[in-house]
């Protein structure tokens, strides 16, 4: 019933700026709580940010708090991510999702429909 389509990931030097944007295609995109997450070579899936279907909700994990900041359009149907003072650590596969319903949580089986990832490499 969603697909979500990811862009603008990139290479960025590490003290440096991205942006990352995941489009939906659902008719009721605001009903939805989404959040990013990401994997890194060797490591397990993880939890990174989180928006309520409003936007009036934000989490964050306590490895990118102060640094990245999530926020929505729901007019474009559209949740970013703002990473700013990338490190080389944050260098992973990175994932929109998208949950149906309920509170949003930074646990991934929860969520219900998820991008197709995309390549952030932050160099040193």
């Amino acid at each position: 019933q969603v697909q979500l389509v990811e862009s603008r990931g990139g290479l960025v030097q590490a003290g440096g700026s991205l942006r990352l944007s995941c489009a939906a295609s659902g008719r009721t995109f605001s009903s939805y709580g989404m959040g990013w997450f990401r994997q890194a070579p060797g490591k397990e899936r993880e939890f990174v940010s989180a928006i309520s279907g409003s936007g009036d909700s934000t989490y964050y994990a306590d490895s990118v708090k102060g640094r990245f900041a999530i926020s929505r359009d729901n007019a474009k149907k559209t949740v970013y991510l703002q990473m700013n003072n990338l490190k080389p650590e944050d260098t992973a596969v990175y994932y929109c999702a998208a949950k149906s319903g309920g509170v949003v949580t930074g646990r991934g089986p929860l969520y219900d429909y998820w991008g197709q990832g995309t390549q952030v490499t932050v160099s040193s």
